[in-house]
């Protein structure tokens, strides 16, 4: 590889620059066996940092209105709380919450089918530590989807 090679990929981006050298990375989800687009395929970033501000602005309001009787203190201490409740009920019942819905997205198993509840229980608490919600693989998927086995799809 000469200087203008190198530079090049160097311009692209490590992405580019690893594909030249034989590394192929595919679209997010092919190594899981989902489709590309569409029904199924990996939810994007950016559905998915939606549903979750949508559900816990839902959230922050009913902890506002209904629990904290417009305290905004008590109101703070009662949303993250409130908000695991709400998805855990939710996505065992129904596999998606509202701002998941309304962004078309639901969380299965690896293999297929619904979560399970200890894995929606799991899965609840590490996205409220909010840590491995913002780390990434190359899926997209965060360490808490990861940790339990899930992904979230589009539906």
């Amino acid at each position: 590889m000469d200087t203008r090679e190198a530079l090049g990929s160097w311009i692209e981006g490590p992405k580019a620059a690893a594909e030249q050298m034989g590394a192929d990375f595919g679209y997010r989800g092919e190594r899981l066996g989902l489709p590309e687009e569409g029904a199924g395929s990996i939810a994007g970033p950016g559905r998915r940092l939606g549903a979750l501000f949508v559900d816990g602005w839902l959230c922050s309001l009913v902890a506002y209105g209904l629990i904290a009787h417009g305290d905004e203190g008590s109101a703070n201490l009662w949303t993250t709380p409130l908000f695991y409740v709400v998805t855990v009920l939710l996505m065992a019942t129904t596999g998606t919450t509202v701002g998941k819905r309304l962004f078309g997205l639901r969380v299965v198993r690896l293999g297929g089918g619904r979560a399970s509840i200890p894995q929606v229980l799991l899965r609840t608490l590490l996205l409220c530590l909010l840590v491995p919600a913002l780390i990434w693989d190359r899926d997209t998927r965060g360490l808490h989807d990861k940790a339990v086995g899930t992904v979230e799809v589009r539906i």
